[in-house]
């Protein structure tokens, strides 16, 4: 998989973070998944969902991350859409999702950029989270994960 995203120019891409990298993604995606694999919860819900080839969902992921964090405009999906299909995920599955992420993010990022990761995966966690099990009129959890966001 190639190492670098497409990006938008100099101009038309600004990062939500200037000290966050394309490999800083990479890695953050890879190593995070990479424990997801291995959760005694986590991991059999993804496995049943992507099966045992987990490279394209990682290659979307890195372009999700990217697009999300510098603003890069290579990814092309509808994660709504597709997480709202998903089948026995619980509101403690979030929990646990963010709990992982953010004990990756924290061990990847600077403490100024991993705090701006963290608030854009929470508001994500949250509209995912809406779109699952919520009605127009419930409030999604306050916080997903453990440090606080």
């Amino acid at each position: 998989m190639p190492s670098k995203f497409p990006v938008m120019s100099a101009r038309e891409r600004t990062p939500l973070d200037p000290s966050i990298t394309p490999a800083q993604i990479i890695h953050l995606v890879e190593s995070f998944y990479s424990k997801v694999r291995q959760h005694e919860t986590l991991g059999p819900i993804f496995l049943r969902e992507m099966g045992e080839d987990w490279g394209p969902h990682l290659h979307k992921m890195k372009h999700f991350w990217a697009s999300v964090l510098l603003k890069t405009g290579s990814y092309k999906g509808k994660p709504v859409q597709a997480h709202a299909r998903i089948q026995g995920v619980t509101t403690d599955n979030f929990h646990e999702w963010m709990d992982l992420f953010e004990e990756e993010v924290y061990a990847i990022f600077s403490p100024k950029a991993a705090s701006v990761v963290l608030t854009m995966a929470q508001r994500i966690a949250q509209s995912l989270w809406l779109a699952m099990f919520a009605d127009p009129f419930a409030s999604p959890p306050a916080k997903f994960g453990g440090r606080g966001v």
